[in-house]
């Protein structure tokens, strides 16, 4: 069972079809027992980075899903702010995250782009990808993006201005910048290769 972690931001039901659609058996919640009781999680997010900590914290989730993923080495794939929510900082905000993957959180800055990064774009493989077919288009919106101290945890970049880490895979952790459960077929063959894990 895939417990959708329900801490108040994130696009929830879309991905929660999505699985269904898959047959996945899948539950949204903020409940210990059930996060607990999990093969394997998804971290989504929407928002600003310490609210979402803030929110972690509030409902006695933030020690729950670092005990999972630390300890008992449980499979997670972080959704957007969910992503970027597994680093150490962002600029976006004054708390500390997770710290899973030694990585920080920047803010894009272009004179010529807009922000946020908004629409389809390419990702490129880096290392160990989940899906595999090539050119795979997935759907964006943000104005944060994480930079990996550590080269290895790569997973995949995209170019918007710049080249930006958007996926990441370190051990059992999984990030994506993206939004597969609004990226049609390719976000569906990416969590078809989570649930498969």
């Amino acid at each position: 069972m895939i417990c959708i972690v329900d801490y108040g931001v994130g696009n929830l039901g879309a991905i929660n079809n999505m699985l269904k659609y898959l047959g996945v058996d899948a539950v949204i919640s903020s409940d210990v027992s059930m996060i607990e009781a999990a093969d394997k999680l998804i971290l989504p997010g929407v928002g600003s980075f310490d609210y979402a900590i803030n929110q972690l914290k509030r409902l006695g989730l933030f020690d729950v899903l670092d005990r999972e993923v630390v300890v008992k080495c449980k499979p997670i794939i972080g959704i957007c702010l969910g992503m970027q929510l597994m680093t150490k900082s962002s600029e976006e905000g004054n708390q500390a995250g997770f710290g899973w993957v030694d990585a920080e959180v920047k803010k894009f800055s272009f004179e010529n782009l807009k922000v946020p990064h908004m629409g389809w774009n390419i990702v490129e493989h880096v290392n160990n990808p989940l899906i595999l077919h090539g050119d795979e288009r997935f759907y964006f919106v943000h104005s944060y993006y994480v930079e990996c101290n550590d080269l290895n945890d790569v997973m995949y970049s995209t170019s918007y201005g710049k080249k930006f880490v958007s996926g990441f895979r370190k051990g059992n952790i999984i990030g994506v910048q993206f939004h597969p459960e609004k990226s049609h077929r390719f976000g569906m063959f990416l969590l078809q290769k989570f649930c498969e894990l």
